[in-house]
């Protein structure tokens, strides 16, 4: 970040002017990159055509399939936790075996499905995300040295 002449905070990160979500965009009113005078694109503008690029959103898309549902569930199963062991004491205090309880069972069970989920989404971005993710940043580097062509 570097200060401007008007005493405000100024990103020189090409994303922070575009629109991540997408949101307030018509589909297909994309504006070529405009190009600098050795004719290669300006970073941002780069960076905004493959924000717009299919690959890119198949990558986002992949994410948000996995991330969405995963973070509900985990975050129900927190709740269902917290709530069952304020409101049904006798139920969590219940022993399993010796000194152990439903409660301390339960309790290791959130640890257990953080590791699960962790794992689990490790897998995914191995199996699902990270080719794409990866050819994805060559293309931009590649347009961003001006040897690629515009996709």
């Amino acid at each position: 970040m570097q200060p401007s002449n008007s005493g405000d905070a100024r990103y020189d990160d090409p994303w922070y002017d575009a629109l991540a979500s997408g949101w307030g965009e018509s589909a297909g009113t994309g504006v070529p990159p405009a190009r600098r005078e050795d004719g290669t694109a300006a970073a941002a503008d780069v960076y905004l055509e493959v924000q717009r690029s299919a690959a890119f959103q198949e990558v986002r898309s992949r994410y948000r399939r996995f991330v969405v549902p995963a973070v509900v569930l985990f975050f129900a199963w927190y709740v269902a936790y917290v709530v069952t062991a304020t409101t049904a004491p006798g139920l969590m205090a219940r022993p399993v075996a010796g000194a152990v309880n439903l409660g301390m069972l339960a309790g290791l069970g959130q640890f257990l499905t953080t590791f699960l989920f962790t794992w689990a989404y490790v897998r995914h971005a191995r199996l699902r995300r990270d080719r794409a993710a990866l050819d994805l940043r060559w293309d931009t580097q590649e347009l961003a040295r001006g040897r690629g062509a515009a996709s």
